[in-house]
């Protein structure tokens, strides 16, 4: 009876020490400081509305209350009680924030200059100990234009010329001096990969990998030197546990000495161990079937592939493993991976019912991704697939919230989610409508009618000199 109970003691003991180690390392370690603005509570009625999980509401309304979704319904709410605010936007729409869930903003800023590209930590093939955080410039005037199309929400990510290039960043699409103002709350940080032939091209002549098969031992060796890692931890974890719950006499041993750290391998075996999520660039059907087989070698999941441009061959398999693609509208053939790119891609996969999301990897792009959404939509219903506007509208809202981690509090036009959400003059499909209004969390920072817009402290500087 007695071992029992010390056998129990130090499994509770080392349950502890393991849940105190990890939240004392992810909190401390440069988190968000990002607090929503103080927001009047605002009806929005007479609308139509894309809830963004596939449904729409004819006439409908919206309240928001303390910087949340109050309610969302037809016609009118039973009770006007505490309205700071009402908005009559008949003949508009209104829908969730757009979330793009593959940007370069901030760590690729504007003005493109070469002292200001800090998305690529080309150095080594294995870069996983990257922060994009660390390299985002908030004052980036492209923000504020991203915006400006309905963007809300972000996910910045390093740029793809390594097997593993580090950490991306979500965050808020709102004014702040400091990254960390920005950072959307409690969001998981993203491993960004590299497949095919960006990782080869880059390192051929620097030693490898040269090939795909170069690149695929470069990943498994990335992963077994994780485990080990990983193991040597929670051995010294066990070893602390016991010396803590020892006897007086037996505390006379020497007290065990924590391994080395190690920033690419904390990062790794945070997706091991379910903490930080996976975001693949990856552009053929084999490579993408190839990386499914290496995630189940080692044990993690692959929340997205990006780009994935031949998704539509492997649909099947996306939908079957719970993974999502995050692809462009129609680029493709601007280089021999992408030279099976389809159109239909989006809607294809979307009809396998796999997760099915439009990205923009582009400053341009992700100030219009409605327009891509609708590019998507309209390709599939040439081939005959029938799905409605308000269905292809969570490809650009509460899909890539969902390959975020963050579905159960944005994305959609739910109760009790941020009140992040957007008024159209139109038709969100239609190349002739326009952002009128952005509410973050219910406040109101963007209105094209007073020209409400935010604007860099970069921009500013220039603006007062009069250059």
């Amino acid at each position: 009876m007695g071992n029992q109970v010390s056998r129990l003691k130090v499994s509770l003991h080392l349950v502890l020490l393991f849940l105190v180690t990890h939240a004392t390392a992810e909190e401390g370690r440069y988190q968000s400081t990002y607090k929503a603005r103080q927001a009047p509570d605002t009806l929005i009625h007479s609308a139509t509305l894309f809830t963004g999980d596939g449904g729409v509401i004819e006439a409908g309304y919206i309240k928001m209350a303390g910087g949340t979704i109050e309610a969302v319904g037809s016609g009118m709410p039973a009770t006007l009680d505490n309205l700071d605010t009402a908005l009559d936007a008949s003949g508009k729409w209104v829908t969730p924030g757009i979330i793009d869930v593959h940007s370069h903003l901030g760590d690729y800023p504007s003005p493109r200059y070469r002292p200001h590209l800090d998305g690529n930590e080309a150095t080594a093939p294995v870069t996983a100990e990257v922060w994009a955080e660390h390299s985002v410039w908030p004052q980036d005037p492209q923000f504020p234009l991203a915006l400006a199309g309905g963007v809300t929400t972000l996910q910045i990510l390093p740029g793809s010329a390594n097997l593993f290039g580090g950490r991306s960043v979500v965050v808020k699409n709102v004014s702040s001096r400091t990254v960390q103002g920005m950072k959307f709350p409690g969001a998981h940080h993203g491993l960004k990969m590299a497949c095919g032939e960006n990782p080869k091209l880059v390192y051929g002549e620097k030693g490898g990998p040269k090939t795909r098969m170069g690149n695929f031992a470069g990943y498994r060796q990335a992963w077994i030197n994780a485990l080990e890692y990983q193991a040597k931890w929670q051995n010294y974890r066990e070893d602390l546990a016991q010396f803590e719950s020892a006897t007086k006499e037996d505390k006379e041993k020497k007290k065990p000495s924590p391994p080395k750290r190690d920033l690419s391998m904390e990062t790794l075996v945070e997706v091991l161990e379910g903490r930080i999520l996976v975001h693949n660039h990856c552009y053929r059907a084999d490579e993408m079937a190839q990386m499914i087989d290496l995630s189940k070698e080692f044990g993690y999941r692959i929340t997205a592939f990006h780009h994935a441009v031949e998704a539509y061959k492997v649909a099947d398999l996306l939908a079957a493993n719970n993974i999502c693609a995050a692809m462009w509208a129609d680029w493709g053939r601007f280089k021999l991976e992408s030279f099976d790119a389809v159109k239909e891609n989006v809607s294809l996969v979307h009809k396998a019912s796999a997760c099915a999301i439009v990205h923009s990897d582009s400053a341009t792009g992700i100030q219009r991704l409605n327009q891509e959404a609708a590019k998507s939509l309209a390709a599939g219903r040439r081939m005959g697939l029938n799905i409605s506007e308000a269905e292809a509208f969570a490809w650009i809202t509460l899909n890539p919230a969902r390959a975020l981690g963050i579905d159960e509090r944005t994305g959609s036009l739910a109760e009790g989610k941020m009140a992040d959400v957007v008024v159209w003059n139109g038709s969100p499909f239609s190349v002739y409508s326009r952002v009128e209004k952005v509410y973050i969390d219910g406040s109101l920072v963007y209105d094209l009618e007073k020209d409400l817009k935010p604007v860099s402290d970069f921009e500013l500087g220039h603006r007062v000199r009069g250059l």
